[in-house]
């Protein structure tokens, strides 16, 4: 799988209209294009802070949508984006869609890597890894998107509610630490997000 990310940021104050915006118009949008597999919306209201994704089946299903739909979004994003980035991932290690409702917590951890070394992180964070964040309670799923050439990824991990991410807080630190430790990686940040929705077909 394949994964296109948008992070835009912009006036909080404007925030709210644009995610109705995006709620009400982008899945069917996705959903139009041939290859669509999912899509993601969050969101940090009190800095302005939206994050989307969209899942697709190939690199190329990928492309050929962002060259459709590209003007659409950037109409729908402009009454709030100040800056907005996309960016292109691999889906390396995913588990099943989850069952999350709005209003519940998703947590971002973007880490770098030498490229040579992405391999064993995938297969360190599948092995070893996701099976301790998948203890943690609250936890409703994960996702780990790399770029192998520029040895750059991500983790996300979605929470029941906001209340189970704050807890997880201290348990996916440690784990966190653990990683570090024994593959290499860098932690760039972390941030946390309100979920809007989460859908894969």
């Amino acid at each position: 799988m394949f994964v296109r990310t948008l992070y835009a940021t912009g006036d909080p104050a404007n925030i709210d209209a644009c995610l109705d915006a995006l709620r009400a118009e982008a899945p069917q949008l996705l959903a139009d294009q041939p290859g669509y597999r999912g899509f993601s919306l969050f969101t940090d209201r009190e800095l302005g802070k939206i994050l989307m994704g969209s899942w697709w089946e190939s690199e190329q299903a990928r492309q050929n949508s962002d060259d459709h739909l590209k003007e659409r979004r950037a109409a729908l994003l402009e009454p709030f984006a100040h800056t907005a980035t996309v960016d292109n991932w691999e889906a390396a290690v995913f588990t099943p869609t989850p069952s999350v409702k709005s209003g519940a917590g998703f947590r971002l951890t973007r880490f770098e890597v030498d490229p040579s070394g992405v391999d064993q992180l995938v297969e360190t964070f599948r092995n070893t890894i996701l099976p301790k964040v998948q203890a943690i309670a609250g936890f409703e799923g994960t996702a780990m998107l790399v770029d192998r050439a520029k040895g750059q990824g991500s983790v996300g991990a979605l929470f029941t509610d906001r209340v189970a991410m704050v807890a997880s807080r201290g348990k996916q630190s440690a784990i966190r630490g653990e990683a570090v430790s024994t593959t290499g990686v860098a932690i760039r940040s972390i941030e946390e997000f309100e979920v809007i929705m989460v859908e894969r077909v």
